[in-house]
């Protein structure tokens, strides 16, 4: 079955491969009407996480944003698909850092880097394009596929632009494999903890939200400078990354800064775009 189902996910890359950029947003298009309208995708998920962090607003906004949302989440689920076709210009074009020297001299100096994005705009891409702004070593960590076959085909495919794919599950391993090696860790920080004990707590849209451990602790215990990845979506197809220092001795903050910093850098760009966050995910399911 496995097998079977790698075949039709590698025909699908293939023809959506082919599919020009304009062709590829009336697909976006489609898979938005059927999400939102036809199947409900996480629909009341979606609405409750909105209503509670902006209480402020009519129904009628929210209804705006909800349609915002499922557009981000259709384009980010066809630029997805799409990234593993694209040429490594094509992707520097469309997902460009605006500047990757901010992170130069702390690598120079021997040191790794760890970014921080989030579920914001296009994700998908931002395990490619570091890797074509920097010549040092890229690792982002992954949680693996439950299919081996198309899980070792992502894999392959981001390894083509430098990316190292790591898994989750062998975090503090990968650290110290790597640790005489300045390189960049890519470590989205933005879901949802499994354990309330282990995680940081942060006021966060007007919640009391918790927030992975697992950033904040390896910083603090390689004391490696940590940066926020800000994406901004320029116009449909097209997106900027800004880097943004948060921390450059980490060892040296109080426990819980980094974590706190980071979620205000992210919570900043959800009120300025809403609709461009993975409000789809249940984040608020933990409690203190």
């Amino acid at each position: 079955m496995d097998l079977l189902l790698t075949g039709i996910f590698i025909f699908f890359v293939f023809l959506i491969g082919l599919v020009p950029f304009p062709l590829l947003y009336l697909f976006s298009d489609f898979a938005r009407f059927i999400l939102q309208y036809v199947t409900g995708y996480r629909k009341k998920v979606i609405f409750s996480n909105l209503k509670s962090c902006f209480p402020q607003l009519t129904e009628k906004e929210l209804k705006v944003i909800t349609g915002s949302v499922y557009k981000n989440l259709s384009d980010v689920l066809a630029e997805g698909i799409k990234g593993f076709s694209m040429f490594p210009r094509t992707v520097k074009k469309r997902h460009f850092i605006n500047n990757p020297e901010l992170i130069e001299p702390w690598l120079a100096q021997g040191r790794s880097v760890i970014a921080l994005p989030a579920h914001f705009n296009n994700f998908e891409w931002g395990s490619m394009s570091p890797g074509l702004f920097t010549q040092h070593p890229i690792i982002a960590f992954y949680k693996p596929l439950s299919n081996k076959y198309i899980n070792r085909f992502m894999q392959w495919s981001r390894s083509k632009f430098g990316t190292t794919l790591a898994s989750i599950y062998e975090t503090s391993l990968v650290f110290e494999r790597n640790s005489q090696i300045p390189s960049v860790y890519i470590m989205a920080a933005d879901q949802s903890p499994s354990n309330a004990s282990k995680s940081y707590w942060v006021t966060f849209l007007g919640r009391e939200t918790a927030f992975l451990h697992g950033p904040e602790k390896y910083a603090r215990m390689h004391n490696y400078p940590v940066v926020y990845v800000d994406v901004k979506r320029v116009k449909r197809g097209y997106y900027t990354l800004d880097v943004v220092e948060l921390a450059e001795n980490p060892a040296s903050l109080p426990e819980g800064e980094v974590t706190l910093r980071y979620a205000k850098k992210l919570e900043e760009a959800i009120r300025k775009n809403p609709g461009s966050w993975l409000w789809s995910h249940k984040r608020w399911k933990l409690s203190l």
